[in-house]
């Protein structure tokens, strides 16, 4: 009798354990067909050639040299939708720092027909052709956000003061706290990196306590983000760095985190990152579109298919305001070779550098 029980429970545990297993099977399967319905590429949006960025008269900030009778300041000339490359995207990526600069700024292309990725790398200390207090281009999500709309604003002066330097406004944004790093990072398992030296840095001002052993290891989200900030060291400890030396190991942490989101485990977790995006990025990319490349760049061969740059410049003005400066010929050279999305190069008219 004790035998016929305790098989009875065994065949109620399977059936109990394949019925469960059935309606989760169902319930994902419903809700990756719902995601899948979504994921499609975005639309380019249309710029008119005219269109300009919007300002308050006598607004300080904003007082610059290309303001029209208007009160608005014109960009530089903008190309015609009709003469863009087909399927050719290009996105504003930008990652702020609690007082609102943008550190990180990156303009990325990706090249659906040639199945080619691109990021560019702008050093924050870039001077803008703009007439506010700091010219430099890390001032400007702040400025408009202050003066121009909140995040729209700083957003559209962010898209302003980069199309002065590249020739034209990226159709896409993504704006991208510490919060959001930290939490996507965790959340695709950390990245593998390696430290090149010992890295040690207190500063109690920015409560900023950076201390990373050297060799390569897999770091989390917070360790991840101070490597990315490292440019001072604790003298007779930890060297200092240069700007473009910490553009370095944001890239190598952005190729990172970016190859881990490709791996077949990143589909489970789809709601995590959802939750993400929805509560610390700010985009105007849908998550249907952000699955879309994700889909594109796993065939096209992850990683391997994306260059890594960094704008060109001269070199810095020097004190007191360390400038970089950009270099024109070397900038149109690089943007016409990789994010150009027009069919036409991009030329010095395009452009308003100012060194």
């Amino acid at each position: 009798m004790q035998e016929q029980k305790s098989k009875a429970s065994l065949r109620l545990f399977v059936k109990t354990l394949i019925i469960s297993a059935g309606a989760m099977l169902l319930v994902v399967g419903i809700g990756w067909l719902v995601i899948s319905s979504t994921v499609r590429p975005p639309d380019i949006p249309v710029i008119a050639a005219s269109a300009p960025f919007q300002v308050e008269a006598g607004d300080g900030p904003f007082e610059d040299a290309y303001i029209d009778a208007d009160d608005e300041l014109l960009p530089p000339r903008l190309l015609q939708f009709e003469e863009r490359k087909p399927m050719f995207f290009t996105f504003l990526i930008f990652g702020l720092t609690e007082g609102l600069n943008a550190n990180t700024i990156m303009v990325a292309a990706y090249d659906a027909q040639a199945g080619q990725a691109y990021i560019v790398s702008i050093p924050r200390d870039t001077m803008v052709d703009v007439q506010r207090g700091s010219r430099k281009i890390v001032s400007a999500y702040p400025v408009g956000l202050l003066h121009g709309g909140g995040m729209e604003g700083g957003v559209d002066r962010m898209k302003y003061e980069v199309s002065t330097l590249i020739g034209f406004r990226p159709d896409f944004y993504v704006r991208i706290d510490y919060e959001a790093f930290t939490r996507l990072v965790d959340a695709v398992g950390g990245v593998e990196i390696y430290v090149p030296f010992h890295m040690y840095y207190r500063d109690p001002f920015q409560d900023l306590h950076i201390d990373l052993q050297p060799g390569l290891q897999t770091l989390d989200g917070e360790d991840a983000l101070l490597f990315s900030r490292y440019r001072t060291g604790t003298r007779g400890i930890s060297p200092t760095i240069s700007d473009y030396q910490r553009i370095e190991h944001q890239q190598q942490v952005l190729a990172a985190a970016a190859g881990q989101l490709l791996t077949p485990a990143s589909i489970l977790r789809i709601p995590e990152f959802a939750s993400i995006f929805n509560d610390h990025v700010y985009t105007n990319l849908a998550l249907g579109e952000l699955l879309w490349f994700g889909n594109e760049a796993r065939g096209i061969g992850g990683m391997d298919a994306l260059s890594l740059y960094t704008l060109p410049m001269l070199g810095t003005s020097g004190a007191p305001s360390w400038y970089e400066l950009a270099d024109e010929e070397g900038i149109l050279e690089l943007i016409n070779r990789t994010i150009n999305p027009f069919v036409r190069d991009i030329t010095s008219e395009d452009l308003r550098i100012v060194n």
